[in-house]
């Protein structure tokens, strides 16, 4: 069976041609480490078999979660497509579909408000700000940037994210808290939240803070982080409009079915439908 010779030189001209296709920079990190996960377990020679790729998915299955070895698999596959080795690909563990959220990893309301409570107790504005702005439009953390001055004076962000362009409304409440916000700290122009830098604050700047506050507000850590406000958003969204197409409008869904991943049920919302079918007597 043929064999192919693996180089840090590919994985480097692969990751160049993910950002020449306007990948956000979390994916290139994401798929030059899975990359580089594969390369260390090579032998010497670096050569590539079938046999040795499906060993190595097999370890992977032994020890990780099926979307983690799935978003590795994506990864070798998009880089074998890359150098044209079609005969390497390999195929996806196969998943059946999750019809609830796992309960430790939900952040409900009545958490965001002690969030929300610490922060202000703390004297972190910025944070209880930036808090209420994800919560209450949805956006990735990484589209904080956008949320500039003059987007708060106009009343709308234009988001350039994955090749595609929205508009996100902020609400008319959060732009004259913000606005304040910003006159306060002599912020005239560009994004509201930054360092003291003067530089957009990032996801890492962001977690970092986030789980500082974790104790305090007594909300678990494993619940807190940067993404998790989004579902909040979409599962609050979804339970008082009960459109799942312009939810998907609002996160900036191609598909539908991405949008179906945030507003599932908690495991506890599941059963306690079960109990009300009245099957058991």
């Amino acid at each position: 069976m043929k064999t192919y010779a693996m180089t840090r030189e590919q994985i480097q001209a692969y990751a160049e041609s993910l950002r020449m296709e306007e990948r956000s920079e979390s994916t290139v990190r994401k798929y030059a480490s899975a990359l580089t996960a594969l390369y260390g377990r090579l032998p010497e020679d670096k050569s590539v078999t079938k046999e040795r790729l499906l060993a190595w998915k097999a370890e992977l299955s032994a020890k990780n979660a099926a979307s983690t070895v799935n978003v590795m698999i994506s990864a070798v596959n998009g880089f074998f497509a890359f150098l044209s080795w079609d005969a390497l690909r390999v195929k996806q563990v196969k998943t059946q579909r999750r019809i609830y959220r796992d309960t430790d990893r939900e952040l409900t309301k009545a958490e965001y408000m002690r969030l929300l409570n610490a922060a202000r107790d703390k004297g972190n504005p910025r944070l209880y700000y930036l808090m209420q702005t994800l919560g209450s439009t949805g956006i990735r953390v990484s589209e904080l940037r956008y949320v500039t001055v003059e987007a708060l004076r106009t009343g709308s962000a234009t988001v350039n994210c994955k090749g595609k362009q929205r508009v996100i409304l902020i609400p008319k409440k959060l732009r004259k808290k913000l606005l304040a916000y910003c006159g306060e700290r002599n912020i005239v122009s560009g994004p509201a939240f930054v360092t003291r830098n003067g530089k957009p604050l990032n996801r890492s700047n962001v977690w970092k803070e986030l789980q500082r506050l974790c104790e305090y507000a007594h909300v678990k850590r494993r619940k807190v982080f940067p993404h998790n406000f989004r579902h909040l958003f979409a599962v609050t969204f979804y339970r008082m409009e009960k459109d799942i197409a312009k939810l998907a409008d609002f996160l900036g869904h191609a598909s539908i079915n991405t949008t179906r991943i945030y507003i599932m049920e908690s495991g506890a919302e599941h059963e306690r439908q079960m109990e009300k079918l009245g099957l058991v007597v």
